[in-house]
């Protein structure tokens, strides 16, 4: 595995102030799916591309919705779907929570959150993104989101980003068929050194254009739920957040 499973850091992190401005709907084929969409201002949206937001365990949350709302800002349209069924873990969930317990069985014990049932949203997804008037499709993953990224590609992803990876096997790694860009905390129990560096070796090998940039002082999370009064996570997450435009800004292109 190129990257460790979810663990306690995956809910940790700090509420971002803001109001957001995009509109909660649903999508899919029985509009069941809860999602977020944020739409860039008049004159300023990128002709056709738009970016599919996959969040962490948190789901729909105030921060992931401020994030849209900036990548929205940045041109592109951006939906954020809901990866489970209305029961993703609340920030900072006082410990002990067995992560693992609710990915195979969700909260209630009937709600799993595997691959099979993911999967299926994701495609949702990419088609509610194409309703939208999007054909080029970028999209962003934090945490538990990264491996649907990764995964994705086969369903009409054209780029991705990573920020602090979970989940993302090295078989998954391997097939992406685009350009990846990964954003990296320099201390991370789940996307360690070690399993950064297999990263590496797997993403020369695809042929694809690569990146990942190690951000120095911060840990796992920091690009969505970092500590914005303290310097270093601060620049961080809003350094993560450029790489992620700029990425796109040139291979959406």
């Amino acid at each position: 595995m190129s990257s460790n499973p979810p663990g306690s850091c995956c809910s940790v992190g700090t509420l971002f102030e803001g109001t957001p401005t995009g509109q909660d709907i649903k999508i899919g084929d029985s509009k069941q799916i809860d999602a977020y969409v944020a739409k860039p201002p008049e004159g300023k949206a990128r002709k056709g591309a738009g970016i599919l937001y996959i969040p962490d365990v948190i789901g729909i949350w105030q921060n992931s919705k401020l994030m849209a709302d900036n990548f929205a800002a940045s041109g592109y349209t951006t939906l954020i779907i809901d990866l489970f069924n209305g029961d993703p873990v609340p920030l900072n969930i006082t410990p002990p929570f067995d992560f693992m317990k609710w990915l195979n069985e969700g909260s209630d014990g009937k709600n799993p959150h595997t691959t099979e049932q993911v999967d299926p949203i994701i495609v949702a997804g990419v088609k509610a993104l194409r309703e939208l008037g999007v054909d080029k499709v970028a999209a962003v993953g934090y945490c538990f989101g990264a491996k649907y990224v990764v995964r994705h590609y086969k369903s009409g992803i054209a780029a991705g980003f990573l920020a602090h990876p979970s989940f993302v096997t090295e078989e998954e790694l391997a097939a992406i068929e685009g350009p990846l860009s990964i954003a990296a905390a320099e201390t991370d129990h789940i996307f360690p050194a070690d399993k950064r560096h297999k990263s590496e070796e797997i993403l020369a090998k695809t042929g694809k254009p690569w990146q990942i940039n190690l951000y120095s002082d911060v840990e796992h999370g920091f690009a969505v739920r970092g500590k914005l009064e303290v310097q270093a996570q601060k620049f961080a997450k809003e350094q993560a957040f450029r790489q992620a435009v700029t990425w796109f800004d040139t291979f959406l292109a």
